[in-house]
């Protein structure tokens, strides 16, 4: 097993240690029983569907990434800084509060927080499949039995020949989000704005507009994209800004980090449970 590390300028607020529990709360993530401030995890890299782990430790304004695997680990280091939005300039971050008391006031309690969560859009999509019409719980059950010995989240060849009874139409839409994997649908999604991105998403079988939202935003960590068909969203917005007050109307303001807006709503929204 080789290793590399590249250390990364982070441009902008990152706090490792608030974005690290914002991650451990999220059901797909694979962070528990850590000791120490850095993060680790375990994923397939896009490049060649290869197994790495990855640490990532903030020095000063650097993070320090190290991957481990057999595969293409430049690639890994790439996907990582992605998934932790560390490729992310955040500089013009603090301006959203400046433009927004409710921003400015979520970003006080949350300092630091940058969005992460899912390794990839693939490793997305195969959650939305999973998580469709049973409860969190059980989908993250799911997940688990059909990881690999090492711990990743299986290639997209090998859930293509996934022959499991889940319930309802899940093997079925998970061989088709592996298909669209293979074919390269989710690759470049951030290339796209996350309309168009969304657009795309939902040509894969089984996945609709909520899934294709969390595939863009969570998956492949798009900046600037706000969740339609989140009502927990929703519901923190009316909150916040007063009844009536709607994502469409409040999000301009927060471009071009609409997505960092949503996502320190809905972590505040989970805070107050």
């Amino acid at each position: 097993m080789r290793e590399h590390t590249v250390v990364r300028e982070v441009a902008g607020p990152w706090s490792p240690a608030t974005s690290r529990g914002f991650w451990e709360g999220f059901a797909p993530a694979a962070l528990r029983g850590q000791s120490d401030q850095a993060l680790r995890t375990v994923f397939r890299v896009e490049r060649d569907w290869s197994t790495a782990t990855a640490t990532v430790r903030q020095v000063g304004t650097s993070a320090h990434v190290t991957v481990r695997g057999d595969g293409d680990l430049a690639a890994a280091a790439e996907q990582t800084a992605r998934f932790l939005a560390l490729d992310v300039d955040g500089r013009g971050w603090p301006g959203v509060g400046e433009r927004d008391p409710v921003i400015a006031a979520a970003r006080r309690e949350l300092p630091g927080l940058r969005p992460c969560g899912f390794h990839s859009p693939y490793e997305a999509a195969a959650w939305a499949v999973l998580s469709q019409r049973v409860r969190i719980a059980q989908a993250a059950r799911l997940r688990t039995e059909l990881l690999d010995d090492d711990g990743a989240f299986p290639a997209p060849h090998r859930l293509r020949s996934l022959d499991a009874e889940l319930p309802g139409r899940k093997t079925e839409y998970l061989h088709a989000v592996a298909e669209a994997a293979l074919d390269g649908v989710f690759e470049g999604l951030r290339d796209l704005t996350a309309e168009d991105a969304v657009l795309r998403v939902r040509q894969v079988k089984g996945l609709g507009p909520f899934a294709a939202e969390l595939v863009v935003l969570r998956g492949a960590n798009h900046p600037d994209g706000v969740p339609r068909h989140e009502s927990r969203l929703q519901a923190e917005i009316a909150f916040r800004y007063g009844p009536g007050a709607t994502a469409e109307q409040v999000s301009e303001a927060w471009r071009p980090y609409r997505t960092w807006a949503s996502l320190h709503l809905r972590a505040l929204r989970e805070r107050r449970g």
